[in-house]
Parts: C-alpha cells; sequence; structure tokens
C-alpha cells in the first residue's frame, strides 16, 4: 500500500477555499519550446501509441512543438501530490481530491487562458468548477470526466447489479456463492465519499446531503460500514493493471473501478461489465494543473492547448473510456465514434457527485469532518 500523504492541514484548505491569496502570477506570453515538458498523469492519460498504434497524442505534438514528452504515471492522487511536492514535472493531470491540495499547498499556479486560444472550447459546466478555481484564477485546463463505475463479472452476475450493496454488504452473490474475499474497494481516503452516498440511499434518516461533508454521526455511520466491508475486501486497488489482473485471476467479481479498466478488460474478451447503480456514484474531473515551479512553462502551455483539441480529447476519451472536457470531441474521433460521449455518460454529468477535498468547515458553515481525519481514519479501516 502506498502511504498516504497529508499535503495540507483542513485549516489551510478552509482558508484558501474562503479567500485566502496563495496565487502566484500567470504568464503573460507563450515563447519558443524549452525542448521537453514533464507530466504526472494517470495511467492511460497519455498514450504515444504504445499499447495500440491508434491511439497517440504524443508523437505529433512533439514534432510540431519540439517538446518531448516525458510521462510519469501515478496510482492515485495521494501519490501525485507526493510528485509534485517532491518537484520536477510541469504539469499534473490532478483529480478533484488532489487539486484543492495542490492550490493550498502552493504546488500549482493560476494560468492565463488568454494564452490558450481552445479555452472557449471548454464544456461551460467545467470552465469555473470549484475543484480547481479559486477566487476566481484557473489553476489549470479541465482534461476529462467520468464516474467511479462498479465493475462486474457478467459469469457471476447474468444481470446488472442495482446497488453498489454487491461490495458494502455481505451477502450471496447471484452463482450462490458469498461476497467475501471476492470483492474490491479503492485504496484512498476519498473513497469514504462512496460509502457516504451509499449511506445517503440506505440510511436516509442520517440526513446525508453530500457525501463529502459529513458531520460527526454521518462520519461514524460512514465508518462503520467501512469497517464491515474490510471483512469482505480482498484486496484494496489503486494500481488500475493490478486490477485488471484480479478480475482475470484471482476470482475478484465485484468492485468500484474506473471505465479504463473496464475498457482493458474487454478488450482481452473478459466476461466483465459495468454500471452506475441506483445510488448513483462518485466521479472524478481530471485538469491539467501547471506546477508554481514549473522549469518549462512554454513547453507546458502548447500541452495544455494542444490537450483541448477536439481529436485528442475524443482520443482520450474512447481509450479511458470517460468523458471529453471539449464537447466539439464528441464529433471529432473517429475513435470515439458518434455516440460515445452518450456511451460515456455525457448527459449523466449532473447525476456524479464529484470528487472533491473536504473541508473542516461545510458550506453552511456548520463544522464537517476535515480530510485530515478521512487519510488517518481510512489507513486504520484498511489494516483493520
Amino acid at each position: 500500500m502506498k502511504p498516504l500523504l497529508k499535503t495540507c492541514t483542513a485549516a489551510a484548505t478552509s482558508a484558501l477555499l474562503c479567500g485566502g491569496a496563495l496565487a502566484q502570477s500567470a504568464m503573460m506570453s507563450v515563447g519558443e519550446g524549452e525542448g521537453q515538458v514533464n507530466i504526472v498523469a494517470w495511467p492511460g492519460y497519455i498514450e504515444r501509441g504504445e499499447t495500440d498504434k491508434a491511439y497517440d497524442w504524443v508523437t505529433g505534438f512533439e514534432a510540431e512543438t519540439g517538446c518531448k514528452v516525458n510521462v510519469k504515471t501515478a496510482a492515485t492522487s495521494d501519490e501525485m501530490v507526493t510528485l509534485m511536492n517532491g518537484g520536477g514535472f510541469d504539469l499534473v493531470t490532478a483529480s478533484g481530491d488532489a487539486s484543492l491540495r495542490l492550490v493550498a499547498g502552493k504546488k500549482v499556479q493560476p494560468i492565463n487562458t488568454a494564452l490558450i486560444p481552445s479555452w472557449s472550447k471548454v464544456d461551460p459546466r467545467l470552465q469555473d468548477a470549484p475543484w480547481f478555481t479559486v477566487n476566481g484564477e484557473h489553476y489549470g485546463t479541465p482534461y476529462q470526466w467520468g464516474p467511479n463505475v462498479l465493475l462486474y463479472n457478467t459469469a457471476v452476475f447474468k444481470e446488472a447489479p442495482t446497488s453498489w450493496g454487491v461490495i458494502f454488504e455481505p451477502q450471496d452473490l447471484p452463482d450462490g456463492k458469498p461476497n467475501a474475499g471476492r470483492v474490491q474497494a479503492y485504496d484512498g481516503p476519498i473513497y469514504v465519499a462512496d460509502a457516504a452516498n451509499y449511506l445517503m440511499h440506505k440510511q436516509p434518516d442520517l440526513g446525508i446531503e453530500d457525501p463529502y461533508e459529513l458531520n460527526e454521526d454521518q462520519y461514524a455511520a460512514v465508518l462503520e460500514l467501512l469497517r464491515g466491508q474490510r471483512q469482505l475486501v480482498g484486496r484494496y486497488w489503486h494500481d488500475a493493471a493490478v486490477q485488471v489482473d484480479d478480475f482475470k485471476t484471482e476470482g475478484v467479481v465485484a468492485s468500484s473501478s474506473w471505465p479504463f479498466q473496464v475498457n482493458t478488460l474487454k478488450a482481452d474478451n473478459q466476461p466483465v461489465a459495468s454500471t452506475v447503480p441506483e445510488e448513483g456514484a462518485t466521479g472524478w474531473a481530471d485538469t491539467t494543473m501547471l506546477a508554481a515551479d514549473v522549469q518549462n512553462p512554454n513547453c507546458a502551455y502548447k500541452w495544455m492547448e494542444h490537450s483541448l483539441s477536439p481529436k485528442v480529447q475524443g482520443d482520450v476519451a474512447a481509450w479511458f473510456g470517460s468523458v471529453p472536457a471539449v464537447p466539439a470531441a464528441c464529433e471529432a474521433s473517429e475513435l470515439l465514434g458518434s455516440e460515445g460521449c452518450k456511451t460515456n455518460g455525457f448527459d449523466n454529468f449532473d447525476k456524479i457527485r464529484f470528487w472533491r477535498t473536504p473541508t473542516a468547515k461545510c458550506a453552511d458553515g456548520s463544522a464537517c469532518v476535515p480530510y485530515s481525519r478521512w487519510v488517518s481514519d481510512y489507513i486504520a479501516v484498511m489494516g483493520g
């Protein structure tokens, strides 16, 4: 299990959200490229055709700009934060559970959207999203978004499971065997929100309205559910490739997952499918964020512009199973196809509860359990 890092205190994050002035000065012009750009990215987000020649949005960029793309993949948001804390990277494709921590920790800087011509093509639903926009300043360019899905084995489930309960509650699955030891959960404290999202529907008397804003009583109920789930979980996953292998060879039949693993398993003719159960789902909206100590700013800006190309956006969505941040991509990528955006959930935006760093103060001013508690308590759950 990779170490989980508390990057900033809840107080710092709260101050940020309430108007702390942590921003650096944005660039005013883009010049010649420095010859390279170093990016921390989720697996599958930056492809140069090494796995499948059809999926390559790096080679052309390098030829056009002279900026060599160096990629370090990270399996969790906490790993991304750790890498950015260490320095040496120009960009990071951060999810919402990391982005505000990076802003509060002064590890990223605001961008000048005027230097990115394709900014106007970004989905209006994302342009000012709260997970990367602070005090009116944008700390990067939206990249892709999507739900955390329930991945399941179709040999065990002849029909799609209708509830996340199959991985949270002890029960016999449709093949008559218990779910204990055959299900997985995500190795990351943000998974507390998945449990909270389930309890919103399972126990409405708790009064949970936002899975990222939990009072002490609500949080206690969520932890109790997670401790019970610990008895069922065979492995907490954070490496997409390992989860793929677990579904192939280790008897895992149901888990929270990403469309990337679903697509990878299907491409290998494995008996799997995915669904968003009746309780809805948490999800991720990822932002290409600019490092505060960026060493190759011109190449970094050139990459952010390139990343918003409709074809690039569509090809990434086709490969990962995500939804592009640029709606024009829905018609611009042969790989994605005319129905790709609809298939990947373009119309489900309002049904997804996007990852967000929990703070000590709720939106209504009441006290909430901060992320620092999520981190320490979830480590204890996984180790229990």
